[in-house]
């Protein structure tokens, strides 16, 4: 006998058990059926699991759950990322409250402590992801930096680096002067920040008494300057293109350049060249083949590039002394605040800096190619189609690819020195000894490359190196390239294009067939989640209040294609008393001792409410397929919603009942299309609520095994016309017959009389046919039929409902109070009323608009609509009742 109440907290854990040793998760590359594979993005070793994990992960389970339903071989493939920037980060903090550091330990052993903390605490959002139901074949997890994995990377740098597209050369990197390495833009984050714009003017050169004046907000790199920009058609500067200027500080001449860079729009339409601390300004001195400065050190300090009285000063020290300098000089013009965006370290948070250095990079341009390419011609798709443009437009504007970061944690680049800086680049160590050897001729002592590579190098050959590439794997040759990719939209620059490069370039095939791009969940309010903000929602305490199944459902009814998430535990709530009422329906089909029968066939049914249902399930299956296969999470759900809560509990259940009282073949047949029924539903609602159908399965199916291991229903066509157009019919009058019951506060334990007029013959046969469901479920003690157009003297009094050509007739004067009720409804007419005005004159009202917070004006919109909405119901409520006293 089931419980009475559904205990997830006491049942998640052993039926995730049972799934792990069933041997359901794991991918058989011998099978003869259809491989379905998808890629877990491998999550951060350092991470835990937050919304956007739960959402993500939610998605690509029920595909997986779905695929496996229908019979396929279905490879999830897990894993987690080695995360270079962040584990190490977090290691060295853990090494600060010991009182030491990385550089104290040196590298060896730093990074062995880095794997001994992965070994700790590296496993727990893997664990988390067992909470939340997820079932990848974890007989398969992989790290980034495993051996077979690292192999792989060593073979796709030299490979590159042999084909000239990997290469060393001086650019402008994202430097944290904190951390001291390069950063992804990623690992950026832009900050709106209340700033100062100053204005320099520069003397031109021989005529101190003309200058043209610069607008910056960095005066510390004043010493990078080797030119100023002017638009090559602004008239205010033409004359001067060619020209040089003075340098205020340093005294040396810069030239005037026209280049389209200025803005004449912006500021005074002159623009400081400064090629080795700022993006724009060095593609500005590639194309005029000006000097490139650099003047920071490593720690953000000037150096010996400056002026001797500025060298050694921190940049923002230098700042004010620049200030203050210029402010002697009589060349500083004016400052204006202004709202700046200015880049910061994600785990630094500390101001990030453009820094001219040499770095190892991959020419993504030639890679680019082949994976624009292969979405053009439709090899690979986006869903929804919208994101290829976001694909396209970086991709076509794809800059050199900087793949070192100066970290010790993560995969070594493979390149060594020679005495005399020569670079050998080898799978290890013994192949560049041995190449050295044969390049000098004798042995010399060799220094390895300290930098480290770009996550995103090893994560971009995920598909296939998980599967055992370079080695032509038996795995390789089934899952890939692989069905479907499910990811955010913010990195489909940083992971799934370079995917994309990496794959086709390595295998000759695109890794995936489709991108699934999920939206953003944010708060309730619309507002992106941040800890700052303190909107931040833990899906783990989520699932030890609610349980798994609840917060699954959820994230899967809000996934609408291309829109953002707005996400509540009010939600999640709603979803857990969906699951409630499911439970309450087995229970009642246990008590009533509806039992499946093997041999049940819902083809041959006598019982015409049985019949209706039959035919509805298998419809229901059919639309929750196509829904699934064309990524429609939302539409799924909301379909398995509607049908269990209504079609099966508030109807077909309820029909039922009669049946139940009853002795017979009708009773017999009608426990069996309940048991049937039931098993249809924990079919089809085992992907997104995987832990309440395994339970409510095993006490309907105790010989059968695990539900994760069955098979979606079969695609038959079951068709029950007749008694398909019938239940609709006779739902329809029951609703509307409540509907008037309701709008005119009769008490329940009234009965009332129906008249329909205009009725047809077949009205008059659905009547006579379903009367005792009608009777029961609408309360009626008598109905009338009359084929004829109502008359005028019986309209008076009465409350009327059209359903389909007839018209529904129902006395008020005898069965209420019609003054009193006329009375109450009003005064609740004026109460209403008077919010609505109200409301309208606040929401009139400019400045509180303006001067209100957002969210406090959207609730009384929502008030004000609701408030409307209640005065027309009040109204037509009043309507009805004139004329019945």
């Amino acid at each position: 006998m089931l419980d009475k109440n559904f205990s997830p907290a006491t049942v998640e854990a052993k039926i995730y058990k049972a799934w792990e040793d069933s041997g359901l998760m794991v991918a058989n590359p011998t099978s003869t059926a259809d491989p379905y594979t998808i890629m877990m993005p491998p999550p951060n070793i350092t991470g835990s699991l937050h919304m956007g994990h739960a959402f993500t992960f939610t998605l690509q389970d029920v595909l997986i759950r779905f695929h496996r339903l229908l019979g396929q071989d279905v490879l999830w493939q897990p894993g987690t990322d080695s995360a270079s920037l962040s584990t190490q980060v977090m290691v060295e903090r853990h090494l600060e409250t010991e009182g030491t550091d990385r550089r104290s330990l040196g590298r060896e052993k730093f990074v062995e402590r880095v794997w001994q903390w992965k070994e700790e605490k590296g496993s727990m959002i893997t664990e988390q992801l067992r909470r939340l139901g997820a079932v990848p074949d974890w007989s398969r997890e992989c790290f980034t930096m495993d051996e077979g994995l690292s192999y792989a990377v060593r073979y796709v740098f030299v490979e590159l680096h042999r084909q000239g597209l990997i290469y060393k050369d001086k650019r402008l990197i994202n430097w944290d002067p904190k951390l001291q390495t390069t950063l992804s833009d990623l690992e950026v984050e832009t900050k709106e920040l209340q700033g100062t714009i100053y204005y320099f003017r520069y003397p031109l050169e021989g005529n101190d008494t003309h200058s043209i004046t610069i607008a910056t907000s960095r005066p510390e790199t004043v010493f990078g300057d080797v030119a100023v920009a002017v638009h090559p058609e602004d008239e205010r500067y033409q004359h001067l293109i060619g020209q040089n200027l003075r340098h205020p500080l340093t005294r040396k001449l810069i030239p005037i350049v026209g280049d389209l860079h200025a803005d004449p729009e912006k500021f005074t339409g002159a623009v400081k060249i400064t090629p080795a601390h700022d993006f724009n300004d060095f593609e500005v001195g590639r194309r005029h083949g000006l000097p490139m400065i650099n003047i920071l050190d490593e720690a953000a300090r000037l150096n010996d590039n400056v002026p001797e009285a500025y060298q050694g000063l921190d940049r923002f020290v230098a700042r004010k002394r620049v200030i203050e300098d210029m402010h002697e000089l009589g060349l500083f013009e004016k400052e204006e605040d202004a709202v700046i965006p200015t880049p910061h370290g994600e785990k630094s948070d500390v101001v990030i800096e453009p820094w001219l250095m040499d770095q190892w990079y991959v020419d993504a341009a030639t890679l680019a190619k082949p994976a624009i390419k292969a979405v053009e011609q439709g090899k690979t798709k986006f869903f929804p189609q919208f994101w290829e443009n976001t694909y396209f437009e970086w991709l076509r504007n794809i800059q050199p690819w900087c793949i070192s970061r100066q970290l010790w944690w993560g995969h070594r680049i493979p390149v060594w020195y020679g005495p005399d800086g020569k670079v050998f680049v080898a799978m290890n160590e013994e192949d560049a000894y041995a190449d050295a050897k044969a390049f000098y001729k004798e042995d010399v002592v060799l220094t390895q490359e300290e930098d480290a590579l770009d996550t995103w190098f090893s994560s971009g050959l995920w598909p296939f190196s998980t599967l055992g590439w370079p080695t032509e794997t038996p795995e390789l040759a089934r899952y890939y390239p692989t069905d479907v990719l499910i990811t955010g939209h913010d990195i489909i620059f940083f992971w799934v294009a370079r995917m994309m490069m990496m794959g086709l370039h390595f295998t000759g095939k695109v890794p995936f067939k489709t991108v699934y791009i999920n939206a953003l969940v944010r708060d309730e309010k619309g507002k992106k989640m941040s800890k700052t903000k303190g909107n931040v929602v833990d899906p783990v305490i989520l699932i030890d209040a609610y349980g798994a199944d609840a917060l699954r459902f959820t994230l899967a009814a809000l996934a609408v294609p291309g829109r953002d998430v707005k996400f509540s535990k009010d939600q999640v709530e709603g979803y857990r008393n969906f699951g409630t009422k499911l439970w309450n329906a087995a229970r009642f089909a246990e008590m009533n001792e509806c039992q499946f029968n093997p041999a049940f066939n819902p083809k041959i049914l006598q019982v015409s409410v049985n019949r209706w249902i039959v035919a509805e399930v298998a419809s229901l299956s059919c639309q929750i397929k196509e829904a699934l296969e064309t990524y429609k999470f939302n539409e799924a759900a909301q379909a398995l919603y509607h049908f269990v809560w209504g079609t099966f509990c508030d109807w077909y259940l309820e029909f039922c009942k009669p049946k139940f009282a009853s002795t017979g073949a009708e009773k017999t047949e009608t426990q069996q299309t309940v048991a049937y029924i039931l098993d249809q539903i924990l079919r089809l609602l085992h992907p997104f609520m995987p832990y309440m159908t395994e339970v409510l399965w095993e006490h309907l199916h105790p010989k059968q095994g695990l539900l994760m291991g069955a098979r979606w229903p079969e695609d038959e066509a079951i068709s029950y016309p007749l008694e398909s157009q019938d239940i609709r019919w006779l739902i329809q009058m029951i609703t509307e017959i409540r509907r008037v019951r309701t709008e005119m506060n009769i008490p329940v334990a009234v009965f009332l009389t129906l008249s329909i007029y205009e009725a047809s013959p077949e009205t008059h046969r659905r009547v006579t046919f379903y009367e005792d469901l009608l009777f029961k479920l609408a309360r009626l003690d008598h109905v009338k039929v009359f084929a004829d157009s109502l008359p005028a003297e019986a309209a008076k009094g009465v409350a009327q409902a059209i359903v389909e050509e007839a018209t529904l007739v129902l006395p008020l004067g005898n069965t209420i109070d019609v003054k009193a009720e006329k009375e109450r409804l009003q005064k609740e007419l004026v109460k209403t009323q008077q919010e609505v005005d109200a409301l309208t004159s606040k929401l009139g009202n400019k400045d509180f608009v303006a001067r209100a917070p957002q969210d406090i004006v959207e609730t009384q919109q929502q008030r004000l609509k609701a408030a409307q909405l209640a005065v027309q119901k009040l109204e037509t409520a009043l309507k009805k009742l004139e004329g019945a006293e």
